[in-house]
C-alpha cells in the first residue's frame, strides 16, 4: 500500500486521531503519536480568535516540534478573508498544514456560517479552501460531514468542491449534521468519496477497536483511518490497528500497570501543559474515567478519581488501587 501523502509530508502511517474539542490538546496528541498515530491535528480553533490573536486561543497551539511532526492546526471560521488571515498565523506559530473543520455540528460554530453549515454552502466551502492556500502556501486538508441532513446528503459534491479548490487530502465523517454522533455512520459514503477523488480520503466513523479499522479500510478503500471517541481512554487502539493492517499480530491490551503507566504520563503532560492546578485535575477526571473503564473494581476506582482535587491525588489513588491488587493477589 503507498503511503499517505500530503503535500510534502509523507505520514508514517495511516491512523489519525481526529481533532476533538478539549480532548486532542498537546498531551493526548502526544501520547496517541508515541502509541502509533502517524497524524493528531490540533482540536478547532477559531480563526476569528486567531488573526485577533487572542492569547486565549493562542494557548490552543503550543506543541510538541520534537514528536508532532507534521504539525496540522484546525481552524473553523466562515469567511474567507480571517480564514486566511488565521491560516498565516497558525504557520507563523509553527503550523505544516492547515486542516479546516467542515463538520462541526454544534449551534454556536454553525450560527456563524462555519463547521457542517459549510456543507450547505459549496462555493463558500471552495473560496475558503482556496484563500487558505494562497495566502500561507501551506498544505490544505478539510473534514467534512456527509451533509446537514438527509435531504441534504451529498458528500460526493462538497468533496470534489474541495479538492478543485486545491485541498490535498479530505476526511468524511459518514454522518450529517443533525445525526451528531448517533446513529451509524455510512461507510458507502466513504468507498464512494474514494472513487471520485484523486486525493487521499480518510474514513471516520465508528471506529472503536482495532478490527474496525482493518474493517473499515477493506470496505472503503480509504487512504486513512481517523480514530475520535474509540481512542477515549484508548490510546493503544492506533498501534493495535497499524498491527492488524500491515499483517502483523495484534499487540495484546495494556496490562493495567501499563495502562496506569500511560495515565500518569498523561497526567504529567497535562500539568506541563496546564500547570498543576485544581482546574486541572478537574478537566482530566473524563480521561480517568475513560482509562479506567472495564477494570476489575472499576467502579469504586473511579467513584475515588472523580473526587480528586490535584493531580497527586489522582497518583495516590491509582497507586494504592495497584497496591491492593498487589495484595490480593499474593494472598
Amino acid at each position: 500500500m503507498a503511503p499517505v501523502q500530503i503535500g510534502p509530508y509523507t505520514l508514517p502511517n495511516r491512523w489519525i486521531l481526529a481533532p476533538m474539542a478539549a480532548v486532542s490538546e498537546m498531551p493526548f496528541r502526544r501520547i496517541a503519536l508515541e502509541l502509533g498515530a502517524g497524524l493528531a491535528p490540533t482540536e478547532l480553533v477559531s480563526a476569528q480568535g486567531l488573526f485577533r490573536l487572542s492569547a486565549r486561543t493562542l494557548r490552543y497551539l503550543r506543541h510538541d516540534p520534537r514528536i508532532e511532526n507534521p504539525y496540522p492546526v484546525q481552524i473553523f471560521g466562515g469567511e474567507p478573508d480571517a480564514m486566511a488571515k488565521a491560516a498565516v498565523v497558525a504557520k507563523e506559530k509553527g503550523a505544516h498544514i492547515i486542516d479546516i473543520n467542515m463538520g462541526c455540528p454544534v449551534p454556536k460554530v454553525t450560527r456563524n456560517s462555519a463547521g457542517s453549515a459549510l456543507l450547505c454552502d459549496p462555493p463558500r466551502a471552495g473560496e475558503i479552501v482556496r484563500a487558505i492556500r494562497e495566502a500561507s502556501g501551506l498544505p490544505v486538508t478539510v473534514k467534512i460531514r456527509s451533509g446537514w441532513d438527509d435531504a441534504q446528503r451529498d458528500p460526493v459534491t462538497i468533496a470534489l468542491r474541495c479538492e478543485d479548490a486545491g485541498a490535498q487530502a479530505l476526511t468524511l465523517h459518514a454522518r450529517t449534521r443533525t445525526q451528531l454522533f448517533t446513529g451509524t455512520a455510512n461507510w458507502d459514503e466513504i468507498a464512494q468519496v474514494v472513487e471520485r477523488l484523486a486525493i487521499p480520503v480518510i474514513g471516520n466513523g465508528d471506529i472503536r477497536s482495532a478490527e474496525d479499522v482493518l474493517a473499515m479500510r477493506r470496505h472503503t478503500g480509504c487512504a486513512g483511518i481517523m480514530v475520535a471517541r474509540g481512542s477515549f481512554g484508548n490510546p493503544w487502539i492506533f498501534g493495535q490497528g497499524r498491527d492488524l493492517l500491515e499483517g502483523r499480530p495484534q499487540r495484546p491490551d495494556p496490562t493495567v500497570e501499563e495502562r496506569f503507566a500511560t495515565v500518569l504520563e498523561h497526567a504529567r503532560l497535562a500539568v506541563c501543559y496546564q500547570g498543576e492546578n485544581r482546574k486541572t485535575a478537574l478537566e482530566f477526571r473524563k480521561h480517568l474515567g475513560w482509562y479506567t473503564r472495564g477494570l476489575p473494581g472499576a467502579a469504586l476506582l473511579r467513584e475515588r478519581l472523580f473526587r480528586i482535587q490535584s493531580m497527586a491525588d489522582a497518583e495516590a489513588v491509582l497507586t494504592a488501587f495497584l497496591e491492593r491488587g498487589a495484595v490480593e493477589a499474593a494472598a
